[in-house]
Order: C-alpha cells, then sequence, then structure tokens
C-alpha cells in the first residue's frame, strides 16, 4: 500500500519525492495492529519534522493513516511513514511547506537473521540527529562493501569513533556491561528501548578499531529486526551466539507494544 494523507499516491506525488528528496521518516513493524515504541517513532516524526519544515504533524492523524494501512495485514508488515511536500521543489525550498503523510507498507522481514560481517568506513550523514530520507551516501557505502564481501558497513566519524550503521544502531558488550558508541549518531527507537529495558549495567563511551579485540559481542540493532548479531568488523571476530544476546532480544521481545 502506498497512501498520502489517506489517498493513493499518484505518479506526480511520488515523483516529487524521488527528484526533490527532501523530508524525514519512521519505520516501524507492526504486528497484530500493535508497535514497540509507538510514542517514541511519533515523537520522532514531531521532532524532525519542525527540524526540517517548521511545523509538527498530527500524532492521532498519523496514527490513524498507519492504522488504515495494516487494517487487512494477515502477518506482521513493516510500516514507513515518511513527511514530504510534493509541491516543494528544487529552485524554491524555501517556500512555506506543507508536509503530507505518506504510508508504505511491505512484509516484515523474518524476526531471526544471520549475523552481520561488516567493515567500518569513514562517514557523517547530513543532520545526523534526524532520520532523513537522504540515503544516498549510506547506500553507496553499504554496496560498496558487499562489493567486496561484507554484509553492510559501520560507521565512523573523523576521530575514527564508531558511531552508526548503515541503517541501524550499534552496541557493544565488554563481558561486563553493555557499552553505546559516544559519537553522533541517529537516537534508534530499539536502542532507546533496550537502554531503559536492560537491567544490567551500561555506559556511553567512545569506541574505536583498537578496542574491538577487547569486545566480547556486538549487535545491529533497528525496528525491523530488533537485535541481530554482528559475527566481525574489519575481520575482528565477535561471539555471535554469546548469551547476552540471547538476553537482550528476551528483554525487547518483553517491551509491551502499543495499539497503533
Amino acid at each position: 500500500m502506498t497512501e498520502l494523507n489517506g489517498e493513493p499516491a499518484g505518479i506526480r506525488e511520488l515523483t516529487a519525492l524521488a527528484m526533490t528528496n527532501y523530508g524525514h521518516f519512521t519505520t516501524m513493524r507492526v504486528e497484530d495492529g500493535r508497535v514497540r515504541g509507538l510514542s517514541l517513532h511519533l515523537d520522532r516524526l514531531v521532532r524532525d519534522c519542525g527540524v526540517l519544515f517548521g511545523t509538527a504533524p498530527d500524532r492521532d492523524r498519523i496514527r490513524e493513516l498507519a492504522r488504515r494501512a495494516v487494517a487487512d495485514a494477515t502477518g506482521p508488515l513493516t510500516v514507513r511513514v515518511t513527511v514530504y511536500d510534493p509541491d516543494l521543489g528544487l529552485e524554491r525550498p524555501g517556500a512555506e511547506a506543507r508536509p503530507g503523510i505518506l504510508v508504505t507498507t511491505r512484509p516484515a522481514a523474518a524476526p531471526s537473521l544471520p549475523p552481520l560481517s561488516v567493515r567500518t568506513a569513514p562517514h557523517r550523514r547530513d543532520l545526523p540527529e534526524v532520520k532523513h530520507v537522504g540515503l544516498f551516501g549510506l547506500l553507496r557505502l553499504r554496496r560498496l562493501a558487499q562489493l567486496d564481501g561484507y554484509d553492510d558497513v559501520l560507521l565512523t566519524d573523523e576521530r575514527g569513533a564508531v558511531s552508526e550503521g548503515a541503517t541501524w544502531n550499534v552496541g557493544f558488550f565488554d563481558g561486563e556491561r553493555l557499552l553505546w558508541p559516544e559519537a553522533e549518531c541517529l537516537p534508534g527507537v530499539t536502542q532507546e528501548l533496550l537502554r531503559r529495558g536492560h537491567g544490567g549495567p551500561q555506559r556511553t563511551e567512545r569506541i574505536d578499531g583498537g578496542r574491538f579485540g577487547g569486545l566480547r559481542a556486538a549487535f545491529a540493532l533497528n525496528a525491523g529486526v530488533g537485535v541481530r548479531a554482528i559475527r566481525s568488523i574489519d575481520g575482528v571476530e565477535f561471539d555471535p551466539e554469546h548469551s547476552v544476546l540471547d538476553a537482550l532480544r528476551e528483554e525487547y521481545a518483553a517491551t509491551e507494544a502499543e495499539p497503533l
């Protein structure tokens, strides 16, 4: 399903998104009409809309449109809510904006995926705190990594510190505590839910390649798959079956999902 403001999206509206590519989004996994971290997803849409457009979407309207999109679903769906203005063009992006709400759906990924092999690459997204639609740099780096035999790419900042994956947050376990990167990155919904729900010690630290060898486990996080093991970064191996990963998956699964 692809609807803009509750109506089927036409060629003109979709072409505008492809050609101008100015907007933001959030992606949710919907099961039985419920979403883990729904309030955080809505908070993100409101916050990012204020940054990009200087206005705020109606949270209840977003929920209504998302409910429409999954009304006839028979299994888990990935629902993407994109906020953009089809009338905002390349020539005058400073014109008054009236952003609309585009809702698209696709079958959700399997809840259990094989561990990732990734490599690092220096890159900083524009406005890293915003989940915007400018994905070219990330997809190019992901493509280059895959052409070289890796599954994905892990970004590093100008200091060489780990920040985030191409479309996911990253976390580590040092044998005693969870470690979150101290770097500019997107504040992920799944990451925040685990921060709140994890019963053990955790802290935020600068993590670079020199520390990989002393860490026990690494994992990717996003709303589509939850917690996914990372088996290697730049050839440094981690335990993809470490017990902490099962504990994190259980904590995430225990998070109460909110109704749309």
